[in-house]
């Protein structure tokens, strides 16, 4: 099936039947070009290598930008999720570690240092309610 669709068969069938009419020594016997049986077998790896760009690589790339983006922009007073489920509030920024308040803010809350390449998400909403807030 694959060969029929990529033509990788018929290519090397040809390449094969010009070698032999070349080495019979065959006059009128029609030759192909080598250069057509490479172009048969590179073309369909050149298509692959495409489709594996666009469908797996470009996006990767794309994530990892705006992964990027999200933590050079982190600032104190956030509220972030770690990677392990965790939910803080940010209170120091160091080079590559983040400190982050746990718990209530009104208790005593725990602090715990985590890396900056730990952090999942930036929460967004932030409510206000008759006194409790929502964060």
């Amino acid at each position: 099936m694959f060969e029929k669709l990529f033509g990788i068969a018929t290519a090397v069938a040809e390449t094969t039947a010009a070698a032999d009419a070349a080495a019979a020594g065959m006059e009128g016997a029609e030759q192909v070009a080598p250069a057509a049986g490479i172009l048969g077998m590179v073309l369909p790896l050149a298509m692959m290598g495409l489709v594996f760009y666009f469908m797996l690589i470009r996006p990767q790339r794309k994530k990892d930008k705006k992964v990027k983006e999200m933590l050079n922009a982190l600032k104190k007073g956030d509220r972030v999720t770690t990677i392990g489920g965790i939910y803080g509030t940010i209170d120091r920024i160091k080079d590559d570690t983040i400190v982050l308040l746990i718990g209530q803010p009104n208790a005593n809350p725990t602090e715990m240092t985590v890396a900056r390449w730990a952090i999942r998400q930036v929460e967004e909403i932030s409510v206000e309610n008759d006194g409790e807030v929502l964060a």
